[in-house]
C-alpha cells in the first residue's frame, strides 16, 4: 500500500483512487484503512520536502525580509483554504457515499477525457514559474484541487491540468501541484489521525511505519521521475492508463470476476 501511494500520489492518476483499489484487493476496507491511507501520504510529503528542501529552507528563512518568499507562502495558503473548507463540510459524506471501485472507476475514465480535452487545446503560457503567480491564479488552482475530493478524480491532476489551463506553464503547474500538496496532505493527515484516534493502538505503529517509509521511497523515485518527463511528454498516456484501468475494474465488476469490496 505504501508503494501505490508514493507511486500514485504526484502523478494524474490518483493516488486515494489506487489504494481503494489496492485495499479492495487485498480485504482492507475497514475504518482503520481509511485512517491509513491518509496518514502514509506524509511518507510521499516527506520526498517532496527532501526534493525542495533548499527552496522551502529559504522561503521559511526569508518570510520577514523577501518579498518573493512571502508572496509564495501566500499562494499556497490561498491555493489550501478552498479544499480545506469543502472538506471539513463534505468530508464525512464523501467517504461514506464515494468511497467505492466503482465511483473511482468512473472518475479514473471522466477524468481522462478531461486530461485528454486539456492537452488538445492550445496552451498558452501566461505564468511561467511558481514565482510569477498571483493569489487569483493560486484560488484558481485551489479551487481545481476540490474536484479531487472525489476519489478517482487524482488531487495532482486536478491542480496540475487546472494550472495549465489557467495559463500556468507545465513546469509551474507541476511545482506548485507539489508544494500545495505539503500543506494539504499533511494537514489531512494529522487531522485524520486525530479524529479517528480511538480507533488506533500502539499495536499499530509497526503497520504505519511501513506504509509511510515505503510511500516515501515510491514519492522521492516518482517526483525526480516526473519532473525529468514533464520537459519533454504530455500527460495524454496517463490519460489512456486511466481510461484502460477503469474499464478493467467495471468490466470486472459487472462480469462477477473480480469482487471489489466498498
Amino acid at each position: 500500500m505504501g508503494i501505490v501511494e508514493g507511486l500514485t500520489e504526484f502523478l494524474p492518476i490518483s493516488s486515494t483512487g489506487h489504494l481503494i483499489l489496492a485495499g479492495s484487493l487485498l480485504g482492507f476496507t475497514d475504518a482503520k484503512s481509511k485512517v491509513f491511507d491518509i496518514a502514509i501520504q506524509s511518507g510521499a510529503i516527506l520526498a517532496v520536502i527532501l526534493v525542495y528542501r533548499q527552496r522551502l529552507a529559504d522561503t521559511l528563512s526569508g518570510l520577514g525580509s523577501d518579498a518573493r518568499a512571502r508572496r509564495f507562502a501566500l499562494n499556497v495558503l490561498v491555493a489550501f483554504i478552498p479544499a480545506v473548507l469543502l472538506g471539513l463540510a463534505f468530508g464525512k459524506a464523501i467517504k461514506a457515499h464515494l468511497f467505492t471501485p466503482l465511483v473511482v472507476a468512473s472518475s479514473f475514465i471522466v477524468g481522462a477525457f478531461v486530461i485528454l480535452w486539456a492537452e488538445r487545446r492550445e496552451h498558452v503560457v501566461r505564468v511561467d514559474s511558481v514565482d510569477a503567480m498571483t493569489p487569483l491564479d493560486a484560488l484558481k488552482v485551489g479551487l481545481a484541487q476540490c474536484f479531487a475530493l472525489v476519489p478517482g478524480t487524482s488531487r495532482s491532476g486536478a491542480t496540475i491540468i487546472g494550472g495549465m489551463l489557467f495559463g500556468l506553464s507545465r513546469k509551474a503547474a507541476t511545482e506548485f501541484s507539489f508544494f500545495l500538496s505539503i500543506p494539504t496532505l499533511i494537514g489531512a493527515g494529522l487531522y485524520s489521525l486525530w479524529k479517528d484516534r480511538a480507533l488506533l493502538s500502539a499495536d499499530d505503529l509497526p503497520l504505519f511505519a511501513v506504509g509511510l517509509l515505503f510511500s516515501f521511497l515510491a514519492a522521492w523515485l516518482c517526483v525526480r521521475w516526473l519532473l525529468r518527463y514533464i520537459a519533454t511528454h504530455t500527460f495524454v498516456p496517463f490519460a489512456w492508463y486511466r481510461i484502460a484501468f477503469g474499464i478493467v475494474v467495471l468490466a470486472t465488476a459487472y462480469s462477477g470476476l473480480v469482487t471489489w469490496a466498498d
